[in-house]
């Protein structure tokens, strides 16, 4: 893959945003390998998987008063870009990750609103083809209404054909490459958020 880094300017801010409750689930660990690849090609990154976010059912009049999704909105505001990686449930993004999404409300009166001017790497991880190819067109029009860009590439991943080792590091090298391909259009729409000051 060409370098990508980034010179003397400030290196951008990769947000990764996903997982389920369960460490290092298949989601998580795909998230994690687009960050290492990201942090590669010279971006900083930061990483809250669905452990770490503990967040209350999205409630408008409430949802300024949780600690915790004013930290998920401040992570969002520091980001140049963001990845995000749910597993897929029943044909849907899992309603965890998508109260996350929710919370995003927060954003709505900032001078760049929601996930504005954003690219947003999206990853589904799914036992089967089908309700990885679902869940994806759903992740990406969810994207489009929050202002974000969704990358060019999509990575689905089938869980149901074992795509990690037991080390977590993957065992499928097509995923592995898929991984790495988003992780560079994300870096690359970030270099040039950062240079041009969208």
């Amino acid at each position: 893959m060409n370098d990508l880094s980034f010179g003397q300017g400030r290196p951008p801010v990769i947000l990764g945003i996903g997982g389920t409750l369960r460490p290092y689930s298949s989601s998580e660990l795909a998230l994690r390998l687009a960050l290492e690849e990201a942090r590669r090609l010279g971006a900083e990154t930061e990483l809250l998987v669905a452990a770490d976010l503990g967040l209350p059912m999205y409630d408008p009049a409430q949802a300024h008063h949780v600690e915790a999704a004013n930290q998920l909105l401040e992570a969002v505001r520091r980001a140049d870009c963001v990845i995000f990686a749910t597993p897929g449930y029943h044909g849907g993004i899992s309603g965890f990750l998508k109260n996350a999404l929710d919370y995003l409300q927060g954003l709505a009166d900032d001078p760049d609103p929601y996930l504005h001017n954003k690219a947003v790497g999206c990853i589904v991880s799914a036992a089967g083809w089908q309700a990885g190819a679902t869940v994806l067109a759903s992740v990406r029009a969810t994207i489009h209404a929050l202002r974000g860009w969704p990358t060019p590439l999509g990575v689905a991943i089938n869980s149901a054909q074992a795509p990690f080792g037991a080390d977590g590091k993957v065992a499928d090298a097509k995923v592995g490459e898929q991984l790495a391909a988003l992780a560079g259009q994300v870096v690359t729409f970030a270099r040039a958020r950062v240079g041009v000051h969208l």
